[in-house]
């Protein structure tokens, strides 16, 4: 599954998620402030196995 970093660019947090949590993200908004975010707020890493 391949992990992402999400910086959130209203507050400023970031976390590593998964690709669930990418999506939940984009739905849903920033999990610490509810900020909108985009998909240029995730910078890919490399996928696990």
């Amino acid at each position: 599954m391949s992990r992402y970093e999400f910086t959130c660019p209203d507050c400023g947090q970031a976390i590593e998620v998964n690709e669930a949590m990418r999506e939940a993200t984009l739905e849903h908004g920033c999990p610490v402030c509810g900020a909108d975010v985009t998909t240029g707020d995730f910078a890919a890493e490399q996928p696990t196995s």
